[in-house]
């Protein structure tokens, strides 16, 4: 599988509203061999969609393998303003993720902003983390946001989704991603199962 398909199959990723602006620095334990082995995983999954058996199909999607391809596969796939990311599959469907973010770039899409309103305040690059439960059923994912931090500093939801929007944004969806908007997962997968270090695939 071409790093090009791959990036296609991440942007259509389950857990693509955290991905996308967000995750938990993890201590760096995984490898270039993770990343092969996780294209290799995609290639599979991508093949078993295209033959739906009668018996659910699980492959497991480890932490270590996730975290080798956002750093060594998915650069290009990244928006700009978005670097150092990393995921930590916490387990009983948490998940959680971090990303140094260029805030500037958000805070100038509006030209006016208030003092109360706390992007008046973000500039430069900083940490933003995000933590939230992921649950799927029936080819339909959402992600529930438990918590949100820049630099530490714990933010409102509003204000990750203001993050979210901006560096999600497309031609064909302007608005970009809503943190509560359902998507319907890729590749015939049925549902995933987040454990601790690991996440099982059900096709």
């Amino acid at each position: 599988m071409s790093r090009k398909a791959l990036g296609r199959l991440l942007r259509a990723a389950p857990a693509a509203p955290l991905l996308i602006v967000v995750a938990l620095g993890a201590e760096t334990r995984f490898s270039r061999a993770d990343a092969v082995t996780l294209r290799q995983k995609v290639a599979r999954i991508t093949q078993l969609a295209q033959r739906p058996a009668a018996q659910p199909n699980r492959t497991t999607v480890t932490e270590n393998e996730v975290n080798a391809c956002l750093a060594y596969d998915a650069q290009e796939q990244l928006p700009a303003g978005v670097v150092e990311p990393s995921v930590t599959i916490v387990g009983n469907g948490r998940v959680s993720a971090r990303a140094v973010v260029d805030l500037d770039a958000v805070r100038r899409q509006r030209s006016s902003r208030g003092a109360l309103d706390p992007m008046s305040y973000a500039t430069g690059r900083l940490p933003v983390t995000a933590t939230g439960i992921l649950t799927t059923s029936n080819g339909v994912g959402r992600v529930a946001l438990e918590s949100a931090t820049i630099a530490s500093i714990p933010i409102p939801k509003i204000f990750l989704q203001e993050i979210v929007s901006y560096y999600s944004r497309t031609p064909e969806k302007p608005g970009g991603i809503g943190l509560d908007d359902p998507f319907v997962l890729p590749a015939r997968i049925r549902e995933i199962q987040v454990q601790t270090g690991h996440a099982i695939v059900v096709q």
